[in-house]
This record gives C-alpha cells, structure tokens and sequence, in this order.
C-alpha cells in the first residue's frame, strides 16, 4: 500500500494503510514513531518560495531545533506579519528568504504562519540584484556586492547563524 499520513483526534501518523472492504475500515500502521509535523504553536523555519502582494509560500524544514527529512508548505498571509498595517508582502520578504515563524492555524489542511512577533521574521535574505548574502544595517539591509539597500520584516537576531 501507499504511505499516509492519518489523523487520529489530535494525533498525526505517519505510515501504511490497511483499508479493509468488509468492516469498512482504514487503519495506518506507523512506518515510524514520533514523526515532526508542525503543530499549533510550533516554531517553525523555512524558505520563501514565493511572494504575492497578499501572501507568501513557505517551505518548512525545520521544527523547533530539528530538521526535517522533507518539508511542508506553510502560508504567510499579509495580516500575520506585522501588528501595524502592511500594504504588500513585497516588503516583507522576498523569494530565497530564510524567514522564522510561528504556527498558528492548520485550518483546511495548510499551515498558516506568522512573523507579527520581535523574534520572528527573515534570518537570511539574499539580494534581489545579485543574490548575495544582505548584512544588517540598523533597520535596513544592505548587499556588500552590490550596495543595494532592501527592506524586509527581519528578526531580532538576523545573521545570527540561527541555520
């Protein structure tokens, strides 16, 4: 059979299913214990893969300090980045960002995230220009390549080898 993920009241499992047509059941038999799936108030990393002016995808590799084998796709909505008004996810972080953030629904089967907090937000951006590593300069980040200063929502300890 194929591997599933079931999920059993709070519970999420990782694993084999045994579908059996005369009760009509599905059980899923774990492939392994203690698999990471980002939960409700998880801390979780991952990297931008996209940005529209409303929300941005992520991609979750880690969880709290532990890696994961995979990822998971989380979504960053304009409303969960800042408690003060955002126009436009394009200030916030851009594609190849390394970004921080928080748990805070599983609605519909989807990770909703949000950087509204001091310690969360972008760890690592790269430069829109030239791709290169931007150092933090006060409030602003700067590209030693190129010179190119960039906004983002960056967290309190940006650069701070957090990866």
């Amino acid at each position: 059979m194929k591997t599933v993920i079931s999920t059993r009241s709070e519970t999420n499992i990782v694993g084999m299913a045994l579908i059996d047509f005369l009760n009509r059941k599905v059980s899923v038999y774990p492939l392994t214990y203690g698999a990471r799936v980002p939960r409700v108030g998880s801390m979780v990393v991952g990297q931008v893969s996209s940005v529209m002016p409303q929300i941005a995808t992520v991609r979750i590799f880690r969880i709290g300090k532990r890696n994961l084998s995979g990822f998971f796709t989380g979504f960053l909505h304009v409303s969960d980045v800042n408690t003060k008004f955002v126009e436009s996810m394009f200030e916030v972080c851009k594609a190849g960002d390394i970004l921080r953030a928080k748990v805070i629904s599983t609605k519909n089967r989807s990770y909703h995230l949000s950087i509204a907090d001091r310690n969360l937000g972008v760890v690592y951006a790269f430069c829109s220009l030239c791709g290169g590593l931007l150092e933090r300069s006060g409030s602003e980040l700067k590209c030693r390549k190129c010179g190119s200063i960039e906004k983002r929502k960056i967290s309190a300890d940006y650069g701070k080898g957090v990866i």
